[in-house]
């Protein structure tokens, strides 16, 4: 029988709320919305509709790394969705006092998920290609681009020799890196996994393509409003990037060195909808079989479940879908049940979506405190379950789900626990 346990004993963040976990712990508990109307370009110039994102504030990589000619040939080599992994990387490395040279290199892997890749590095050559022809086009624009960059740039950075790899499978690809990761250690494959998910895609193209398919919400007025999951005048979800990584180790290991530990991971389960490339199958049936998966995995019954972390994206079909598949699973339980939108303040941070909410379910577990679903303003009777509306509380939190709903139908669902030695 497989004894090896998983834990949680590293988490680097960059966030639309806040840099390194702390910030973003405290922006969570405050119910600090990241939203705000878009600085990264002037939206009023391209004339998109959707003029709001949540986007990370005051990055600068000279900050994380003062070496100029270092950095110098980190921004020629990499998009910015792999500059957020390899910060986040560096942020957790250190949040976990790890020293991979004192470990077999060969044993630490690094698993980090993207839904799009580098979007910004392509579209923004693309326009070179076609304003000045081929020779306009870099050496370093495919290394730039590729979704597997911040995996194995993260991997060169610290010499992790073990597999690295980048799942991509849209908004489910961070919380499925996670879950491989898990699995990976827990199969004596490794000891160490550095994983978790990133995106950078606020840019004109994305915006474009979500918002003429009436995904993202148009509250321009009042930005920090916008992203409202389960509230019944939601209308869609708000951009969001950033990366978040989370160090797993086996759990001999850890204590080996005397790290600190977060949480236990002890289940995973995913499924795909196989119905729809877009929407949700109506039914939840999807979600719950990734999600009964998930609890058969850790050996808990649904009523141990204390909290759940939710896909929560604001728009109206996931939000009442992800509902019905709760209740589908925990029953009555479903009423007892605290559930959370980390969404709601850091907007949609697609391919790192999972993740960031993982990192909350941890620091939860750690902290014994839920973050809120913030404007919780008007309940919608398809979604009526407590969704910690707008103020956090203190609560038992023993055992934790975090759920990451995807277009392609993809669902993964992540089971956590307080550490018990």
């Amino acid at each position: 029988m497989n004894t090896r346990r998983v834990v949680v004993t590293g988490m680097g963040v960059v966030s639309p709320v806040g840099i390194g976990k702390e910030d973003f712990w405290k922006s969570l508990l405050a119910g600090k919305s990241g939203v705000a109307r878009i600085n990264h370009f002037d939206p009023d110039e391209i004339g998109l509709e959707v003029k709001i994102a949540a986007e990370v504030k005051d990055f600068d990589i000279n900050y994380f790394y003062p070496d100029k000619r270092k950095v110098g040939s980190m921004l020629k080599e990499m998009d910015k969705v792999t500059l957020f992994s390899m910060v986040a990387s560096r942020l957790a490395i250190e949040d976990a006092k790890l020293d991979i040279r004192k470990t077999v290199a060969e044993r630490v892997g690094t698993f980090i998920g993207t839904g799009v890749g580098g979007l910004i590095t392509t579209t923004a050559d693309h326009i070179k290609l076609m304003e000045g022809g081929p020779k306009k086009i870099g050496l370093r624009s495919i290394i730039r681009l590729m979704p597997n960059a911040p995996s194995g740039q993260v991997a060169i950075e610290y010499g992790a020799k073990g597999r690295a790899k980048s799942d991509a499978t849209a908004c489910a690809s961070g919380l499925d890196s996670l879950f491989d990761a898990f699995m990976y250690i827990k199969n004596n494959r490794a000891d160490v996994m550095i994983s978790g998910g990133a995106e950078a895609c606020i840019n004109p193209f994305s915006l474009a393509s979500f918002s003429n398919m009436m995904a993202l919400s148009k509250r321009n007025d009042t930005p920090e409003k916008a992203s409202r999951p389960f509230n019944a005048d939601r209308d869609g979800f708000v951009m969001g990037e950033g990366s978040v990584i989370l160090i797993l180790e086996e759990l001999e290991h850890a204590l080996r060195r005397n790290a600190q530990i977060y949480a236990e991971i002890i289940g995973g389960g995913a499924s795909c909808d196989a119905t729809h490339i877009v929407a949700p199958d109506g039914t939840g049936d999807g979600a719950s079989r990734a999600i009964r998966e998930a609890l058969r995995d850790a050996n808990l019954a649904p009523s141990q479940i204390d909290y759940i972390n939710a896909h929560g994206t604001s728009t109206t079909l996931n939000d009442e879908v992800e509902t019905l598949a709760i209740k589908n699973v925990f029953g009555d339980h479903a009423y007892k049940l605290a559930v959370s939108s980390t969404k709601s303040m850091v907007g949609h941070l697609l391919g790192a979506a999972g993740v960031i909410g993982a990192a909350a379910t941890a620091l939860s577990i750690t902290h014994q405190k839920i973050h809120p679903t913030i404007n919780y303003e008007k309940p919608d009777p398809k979604c009526d379950l407590d969704y910690v509306p707008n103020v956090y509380r203190e609560a038992k939190v023993e055992h934790a789900l975090v759920e990451a709903l995807g277009f392609g139908g993809h669902n993964t669902a992540l089971v956590m626990k307080k550490y018990v030695a």
